[in-house]
């Protein structure tokens, strides 16, 4: 179980980007992190796996509290917890299986991965993970080859790598076009569904939150001003979390 008690960042220049936010995500939840550009999403995922530091509050993952966590404690939870990128964050130069294997580096020897030397059974890993994003035939190009839609496949595989019992999926079909986008969620339905991985994804799109999660909290200037069920969402709660004037869009 994840729990947020009273997340709080302040930037240097003074900007609120989260303010008390409380959150309890339990196991094998898929929970979406909705709202405006600049309203705390991104904020919010990478505090959550401590990419960044809060100003305040706890991040408490399976008991254990993160933002407290010294750097080999952090290792061990950060092995529980994959992280999808909306940019993907692929080694470009590098070989697709390269790229997957980089999901083991928390639990390989450091000498040996530096020279991309991975047990055998880390590359019948990866392939298996190929494999079910359905792109196995790609493993020896390049990752800049690939589409867009092929590169975040290859970070859903990479995070897979983790075995984690988390991923943090931070807009990660921001930059794709709808069938693309749906193709993308799918993985990440399955590996919810099907694996009992939590995923905790932001999205833009209200209506990719409502045809994926199970829960929608939304922030709004770094505030929670609705948490529960999509179909919960109506014209007044949707004008609060996106503005008056905002018009929803449907992605078929």
């Amino acid at each position: 179980m994840l729990e947020i008690q009273g997340l709080t960042k302040v930037y240097p220049d003074g900007t609120v980007a989260l303010d008390g936010v409380d959150l309890v995500v339990p196991d094998g939840q898929f929970l979406a992190i909705v709202g405006l550009s600049g309203s705390g999403k991104s904020t919010l995922m990478r505090l959550i796996n401590r990419l960044i530091e809060p100003t305040s509050g706890r991040v408490l993952f399976d008991g254990v509290d993160v933002t407290a966590a010294d750097q080999r404690q952090l290792r061990d939870i950060r092995r529980q917890i994959g992280m999808v990128f909306q940019q993907f964050n692929l080694v470009k130069r590098s070989s697709v299986v390269t790229n997957v294997l980089a999901g083991r580096l928390g639990y390989a020897d450091a000498w040996p991965s530096l020279f991309h030397r991975f047990p055998r059974e880390d590359y019948e890993r990866a392939e298996a993970n190929l494999r079910r994003v359905g792109i196995p035939e790609k493993a020896r190009q390049r990752a800049d080859t690939l589409s867009g839609g092929q590169q975040q496949r290859v970070g859903i595989a990479r995070a897979l790598m983790q075995e984690p019992k988390l991923i943090l999926a931070d807009e990660p079909v921001a930059s794709l076009d709808p069938a693309t986008a749906h193709s993308v969620l799918n993985y990440l339905e399955e590996v919810n569904k099907q694996d009992g991985i939590t995923v905790i994804c932001s999205l833009h799109f209200l209506s990719l939150a409502r045809r994926y999660a199970d829960r929608v909290a939304a922030l709004r200037t770094g505030s929670i001003v609705f948490d529960g069920k999509p179909e919960e969402i109506d014209d007044a709660r949707f004008r609060e979390i996106y503005g008056e004037d905002a018009v929803e869009v449907e992605i078929e």
